[in-house]
Protein backbone atom coordinates (compact mmCIF):
# COMPACT_ATOMS: atom_id res chain seq x y z
CA UNK A 1 0.00 0.00 0.00
CA UNK A 2 2.90 2.52 0.70
CA UNK A 3 5.05 1.42 -2.30
CA UNK A 4 1.28 1.96 -3.99
CA UNK A 5 1.12 5.51 -2.31
CA UNK A 6 4.87 6.32 -3.02
CA UNK A 7 4.74 5.16 -7.26
CA UNK A 8 1.63 7.89 -7.22
CA UNK A 9 3.53 10.80 -5.55
CA UNK A 10 6.61 10.33 -7.80
CA UNK A 11 4.63 9.88 -11.24
CA UNK A 12 2.53 13.00 -9.90
CA UNK A 13 5.54 14.90 -9.46
CA UNK A 14 7.35 13.65 -12.90
CA UNK A 15 3.62 14.59 -14.36
CA UNK A 16 4.07 18.10 -12.98
CA UNK A 17 7.47 18.36 -14.18
CA UNK A 18 6.55 17.47 -17.56
CA UNK A 19 3.47 20.07 -17.55
CA UNK A 20 5.62 23.23 -16.55
CA UNK A 21 8.33 22.14 -19.29
CA UNK A 22 5.79 22.13 -21.70
CA UNK A 23 4.52 25.17 -20.05
CA UNK A 24 8.13 26.78 -20.72
CA UNK A 25 7.97 26.06 -24.04
CA UNK A 26 4.85 27.32 -25.05
CA UNK A 27 5.46 30.52 -23.16
CA UNK A 28 8.52 30.61 -25.57
CA UNK A 29 6.51 30.59 -28.50
CA UNK A 30 4.01 33.00 -27.48
CA UNK A 31 6.73 35.45 -27.02
CA UNK A 32 7.81 35.21 -30.74
CA UNK A 33 5.27 37.17 -32.84
CA UNK A 34 4.52 39.79 -35.93
CA UNK A 35 5.89 43.21 -34.53
CA UNK A 36 4.30 46.48 -36.16
CA UNK A 37 8.20 48.13 -37.71
CA UNK A 38 6.47 51.73 -36.49
CA UNK A 39 6.24 50.45 -32.89
CA UNK A 40 9.93 49.14 -32.80
CA UNK A 41 12.67 51.71 -31.64
CA UNK A 42 16.62 51.72 -32.46
CA UNK A 43 18.71 50.59 -29.69
CA UNK A 44 19.96 53.96 -28.05
CA UNK A 45 23.96 54.77 -28.84
CA UNK A 46 23.72 51.76 -31.07
CA UNK A 47 27.58 51.55 -32.06
CA UNK A 48 27.31 48.94 -35.07
CA UNK A 49 26.64 50.32 -38.51
CA UNK A 50 23.90 49.39 -40.99
CA UNK A 51 26.07 49.56 -44.36
CA UNK A 52 23.85 49.55 -47.45
CA UNK A 53 25.91 46.85 -49.35
CA UNK A 54 25.90 43.42 -51.13
CA UNK A 55 25.36 41.51 -48.29
CA UNK A 56 22.68 44.12 -47.56
CA UNK A 57 20.72 43.53 -51.16
CA UNK A 58 20.65 39.94 -50.46
CA UNK A 59 19.14 40.64 -47.33
CA UNK A 60 16.78 42.06 -48.87
CA UNK A 61 16.25 39.73 -51.62
CA UNK A 62 15.89 36.79 -49.16
CA UNK A 63 13.51 38.67 -46.82
CA UNK A 64 11.04 39.12 -49.77
CA UNK A 65 11.38 36.17 -51.11
CA UNK A 66 10.91 33.95 -47.44
CA UNK A 67 10.33 36.86 -44.82
CA UNK A 68 12.89 36.59 -41.51
CA UNK A 69 13.90 33.21 -41.09
CA UNK A 70 15.60 34.24 -37.75
CA UNK A 71 13.76 36.26 -35.23
CA UNK A 72 14.64 40.01 -34.48
CA UNK A 73 15.57 40.42 -30.14
CA UNK A 74 13.14 43.09 -28.49
CA UNK A 75 12.63 44.21 -25.54
CA UNK A 76 9.39 46.28 -24.34
CA UNK A 77 9.36 49.25 -23.07
CA UNK A 78 6.93 51.15 -19.89
CA UNK A 79 5.60 53.46 -22.76
CA UNK A 80 4.37 49.95 -24.52
CA UNK A 81 6.90 50.43 -27.75
CA UNK A 82 10.02 47.72 -28.60
CA UNK A 83 13.05 48.13 -28.10
CA UNK A 84 15.41 46.34 -31.02
CA UNK A 85 18.62 45.16 -29.17
CA UNK A 86 19.61 42.71 -32.50
CA UNK A 87 18.22 42.31 -35.80
CA UNK A 88 18.97 45.71 -36.89
CA UNK A 89 20.33 44.35 -40.55
CA UNK A 90 17.33 42.48 -40.55
CA UNK A 91 14.69 45.20 -39.71
CA UNK A 92 16.18 47.20 -42.43
CA UNK A 93 15.75 44.76 -44.87
CA UNK A 94 11.95 44.78 -44.14
CA UNK A 95 11.60 48.41 -44.39
CA UNK A 96 13.45 47.96 -47.91
CA UNK A 97 11.41 44.76 -48.74
CA UNK A 98 8.27 47.03 -48.27
CA UNK A 99 7.05 44.93 -45.51
CA UNK A 100 4.99 46.20 -42.59
CA UNK A 101 5.80 43.88 -39.31
CA UNK A 102 9.10 42.19 -38.04
CA UNK A 103 9.28 38.60 -36.36
CA UNK A 104 10.53 39.21 -32.97
CA UNK A 105 11.34 37.37 -30.12
CA UNK A 106 10.21 39.67 -26.78
CA UNK A 107 12.67 38.77 -24.07
CA UNK A 108 12.23 40.62 -20.74
CA UNK A 109 15.66 42.44 -19.55
CA UNK A 110 17.36 44.73 -18.03
CA UNK A 111 18.54 47.74 -20.00
CA UNK A 112 22.47 46.86 -18.85
CA UNK A 113 21.35 42.73 -19.79
CA UNK A 114 19.84 44.16 -23.01
CA UNK A 115 23.28 46.15 -23.62
CA UNK A 116 25.35 42.65 -23.08
CA UNK A 117 22.91 41.00 -25.34
CA UNK A 118 23.05 43.29 -28.06
CA UNK A 119 27.15 43.71 -27.86
CA UNK A 120 27.22 39.45 -28.32
CA UNK A 121 24.89 39.18 -31.02
CA UNK A 122 27.04 41.99 -33.15
CA UNK A 123 30.45 40.74 -32.58
CA UNK A 124 29.05 37.39 -34.39
CA UNK A 125 29.72 39.37 -37.51
CA UNK A 126 32.53 38.47 -39.30
CA UNK A 127 33.41 42.01 -40.20
CA UNK A 128 33.48 44.96 -37.36
CA UNK A 129 35.37 47.90 -37.95
CA UNK A 130 37.05 49.40 -34.90
CA UNK A 131 34.93 52.18 -34.03
CA UNK A 132 32.05 49.56 -33.45
CA UNK A 133 34.09 47.49 -31.53
CA UNK A 134 35.64 50.64 -29.75
CA UNK A 135 32.07 51.93 -28.40
CA UNK A 136 30.62 48.32 -28.29
CA UNK A 137 33.41 47.08 -25.40
CA UNK A 138 32.66 50.38 -23.45
CA UNK A 139 29.12 50.36 -23.21
CA UNK A 140 29.18 46.07 -22.34
CA UNK A 141 32.25 47.14 -19.91
CA UNK A 142 30.48 50.08 -18.29
CA UNK A 143 27.12 47.47 -18.19
CA UNK A 144 29.29 45.17 -16.45
CA UNK A 145 31.00 47.33 -14.00
CA UNK A 146 27.22 48.43 -13.25
CA UNK A 147 25.79 44.58 -12.92
CA UNK A 148 28.66 44.07 -10.65
CA UNK A 149 29.09 46.70 -8.33
CA UNK A 150 31.63 49.58 -7.84
CA UNK A 151 35.63 49.00 -8.04
CA UNK A 152 36.91 48.94 -4.19
CA UNK A 153 39.41 51.92 -3.75
CA UNK A 154 42.75 50.38 -3.60
CA UNK A 155 41.72 49.17 -7.25
CA UNK A 156 42.99 52.25 -9.36
CA UNK A 157 42.00 51.07 -12.71
CA UNK A 158 38.78 53.20 -13.74
CA UNK A 159 38.53 49.60 -16.13
CA UNK A 160 38.39 47.10 -12.96
CA UNK A 161 35.39 45.98 -10.52
CA UNK A 162 34.87 43.31 -8.62
CA UNK A 163 33.92 40.60 -10.75
CA UNK A 164 34.65 36.68 -10.46
CA UNK A 165 37.50 36.73 -12.30
CA UNK A 166 38.74 39.94 -10.57
CA UNK A 167 39.13 42.69 -13.75
CA UNK A 168 35.73 43.36 -15.71
CA UNK A 169 38.44 44.77 -18.69
CA UNK A 170 39.92 41.21 -18.54
CA UNK A 171 37.23 39.10 -17.86
CA UNK A 172 35.46 40.86 -21.13
CA UNK A 173 38.30 40.17 -22.47
CA UNK A 174 38.42 36.47 -22.32
CA UNK A 175 34.26 36.69 -23.09
CA UNK A 176 35.72 38.03 -26.94
CA UNK A 177 39.21 37.18 -27.34
CA UNK A 178 41.37 40.21 -26.92
CA UNK A 179 43.87 40.70 -24.57
CA UNK A 180 42.65 43.15 -21.17
CA UNK A 181 45.67 45.94 -22.74
CA UNK A 182 43.47 45.48 -26.08
CA UNK A 183 40.23 46.19 -24.60
CA UNK A 184 41.68 49.27 -23.24
CA UNK A 185 42.82 50.83 -26.32
CA UNK A 186 39.96 50.07 -28.29
CA UNK A 187 38.09 52.01 -25.71
CA UNK A 188 40.57 54.88 -25.75
CA UNK A 189 39.49 55.15 -29.31
CA UNK A 190 36.23 56.37 -28.96
CA UNK A 191 38.00 59.44 -27.31
CA UNK A 192 39.05 59.98 -30.91
CA UNK A 193 37.29 63.70 -32.94
CA UNK A 194 34.57 61.66 -35.55
CA UNK A 195 36.52 62.62 -38.88
CA UNK A 196 39.89 60.87 -37.16
CA UNK A 197 37.98 57.81 -36.18
CA UNK A 198 36.80 57.48 -39.55
CA UNK A 199 40.08 57.80 -40.86
CA UNK A 200 40.66 54.31 -38.40
CA UNK A 201 37.71 53.02 -40.08
CA UNK A 202 38.69 53.71 -43.33
CA UNK A 203 42.61 51.95 -42.72
CA UNK A 204 44.16 55.41 -43.54
CA UNK A 205 45.63 55.69 -40.00
CA UNK A 206 47.29 52.54 -38.28
CA UNK A 207 45.46 51.36 -35.23
CA UNK A 208 48.44 51.93 -32.65
CA UNK A 209 49.00 55.44 -33.70
CA UNK A 210 45.26 56.33 -32.92
CA UNK A 211 45.62 55.57 -29.73
CA UNK A 212 48.40 57.70 -28.99
CA UNK A 213 46.78 60.26 -30.44
CA UNK A 214 43.37 59.77 -28.37
CA UNK A 215 45.46 61.22 -25.67
CA UNK A 216 45.12 64.62 -27.44
CA UNK A 217 43.01 67.38 -26.28
CA UNK A 218 39.84 67.77 -29.13
CA UNK A 219 41.89 70.98 -30.46
CA UNK A 220 44.72 69.40 -30.52
CA UNK A 221 43.34 66.78 -32.44
CA UNK A 222 41.99 68.89 -34.79
CA UNK A 223 45.10 71.22 -35.67
CA UNK A 224 46.73 67.61 -36.37
CA UNK A 225 43.73 66.71 -39.00
CA UNK A 226 45.13 69.58 -40.61
CA UNK A 227 48.53 69.16 -40.42
CA UNK A 228 47.77 65.41 -42.18
CA UNK A 229 46.01 67.27 -45.36
CA UNK A 230 48.51 70.49 -45.41
CA UNK A 231 51.32 67.67 -45.68
CA UNK A 232 49.31 64.62 -47.14
CA UNK A 233 50.37 62.18 -44.32
CA UNK A 234 49.02 60.38 -41.61
CA UNK A 235 51.59 59.66 -38.20
CA UNK A 236 53.53 57.02 -37.67
CA UNK A 237 53.34 55.32 -34.38
CA UNK A 238 56.79 57.14 -33.22
CA UNK A 239 54.96 60.73 -34.41
CA UNK A 240 51.87 59.96 -32.53
CA UNK A 241 53.98 59.03 -29.71
CA UNK A 242 56.09 62.09 -29.67
CA UNK A 243 53.23 63.91 -29.75
CA UNK A 244 51.73 62.37 -26.75
CA UNK A 245 54.78 63.11 -24.92
CA UNK A 246 54.84 66.60 -25.79
CA UNK A 247 51.16 67.29 -24.76
CA UNK A 248 51.84 65.36 -21.30
CA UNK A 249 55.02 67.85 -20.94
CA UNK A 250 52.56 70.99 -22.03
CA UNK A 251 54.34 71.63 -24.70
CA UNK A 252 52.46 70.59 -27.71
CA UNK A 253 51.50 73.82 -29.57
CA UNK A 254 50.22 74.23 -32.94
CA UNK A 255 53.82 74.65 -34.19
CA UNK A 256 55.07 71.19 -32.81
CA UNK A 257 52.15 69.42 -34.07
CA UNK A 258 53.09 70.91 -37.81
CA UNK A 259 57.03 70.17 -37.44
CA UNK A 260 56.39 66.83 -36.25
CA UNK A 261 54.03 65.94 -39.58
CA UNK A 262 56.68 67.67 -41.98
CA UNK A 263 59.19 64.96 -40.55
CA UNK A 264 59.88 62.46 -43.24
CA UNK A 265 59.32 59.08 -42.15
CA UNK A 266 61.37 56.16 -43.86
CA UNK A 267 58.39 54.66 -45.29
CA UNK A 268 57.59 57.62 -47.21
CA UNK A 269 60.60 58.19 -49.05
CA UNK A 270 60.33 55.79 -51.68
CA UNK A 271 56.58 55.77 -51.51
CA UNK A 272 54.81 55.90 -55.64
CA UNK A 273 52.77 58.18 -56.68
CA UNK A 274 50.75 55.53 -58.61
CA UNK A 275 49.97 51.62 -56.76
CA UNK A 276 50.02 49.97 -60.56
CA UNK A 277 53.39 49.24 -61.35
CA UNK A 278 52.19 48.95 -65.29
CA UNK A 279 52.48 53.12 -64.58
CA UNK A 280 55.32 53.03 -62.36
CA UNK A 281 57.59 51.01 -64.41
CA UNK A 282 57.16 53.88 -67.61
CA UNK A 283 58.08 56.54 -65.10
CA UNK A 284 61.74 58.09 -65.82
CA UNK A 285 63.96 57.98 -62.55
CA UNK A 286 65.06 61.50 -63.36
CA UNK A 287 61.49 62.44 -62.62
CA UNK A 288 61.44 64.42 -59.24
CA UNK A 289 59.10 62.64 -56.33
CA UNK A 290 56.21 64.61 -56.19
CA UNK A 291 56.14 65.22 -60.03
CA UNK A 292 55.27 61.64 -61.17
CA UNK A 293 51.40 62.90 -61.81
CA UNK A 294 52.29 65.71 -64.09
CA UNK A 295 54.80 63.75 -65.83
CA UNK A 296 51.67 61.31 -66.60
CA UNK A 297 49.26 63.88 -67.21
CA UNK A 298 51.85 65.53 -69.94
CA UNK A 299 52.51 62.15 -71.44
CA UNK A 300 48.91 61.34 -71.70
CA UNK A 301 48.29 64.94 -73.74
CA UNK A 302 50.80 64.34 -76.11
CA UNK A 303 49.41 60.71 -76.59
CA UNK A 304 46.15 62.10 -77.36
CA UNK A 305 47.28 65.08 -79.78
CA UNK A 306 48.77 62.17 -81.47
CA UNK A 307 45.71 60.20 -82.11
CA UNK A 308 43.82 62.93 -83.01
CA UNK A 309 46.40 63.58 -85.93
CA UNK A 310 46.43 60.61 -86.82
CA UNK A 311 42.88 60.27 -86.94
CA UNK A 312 43.01 63.70 -88.77
CA UNK A 313 45.38 61.99 -91.44
CA UNK A 314 42.98 58.63 -92.34
CA UNK A 315 40.06 61.36 -92.98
Amino acid sequence: MARSRESKIELTAYDDLFETDESRAEANLSKIREIPILEIDEFPDHPFKVLMDEDMEQLVDSVRRSGVMTPATVRQKEDGRYELISGHRRKKACELAGLETLKCEVKELTRDEAIIVMVESNLQRTTILPSEKAFAYKMRLEAMKRQAGRPPKENASPLATNLSKGRSDKELGELVGESKDQIRRYIRLTELVPEILQMVDERQIAFRPAVEISYLSEEQQYTLLEAMGYNDATPSLAQAIKMKKFMQEGKLTDGVIQSIMQEEKPNQKDKPAFKDERITKLIPKSIPRGQETDFVVKALEFYNRHLQRQRGQER
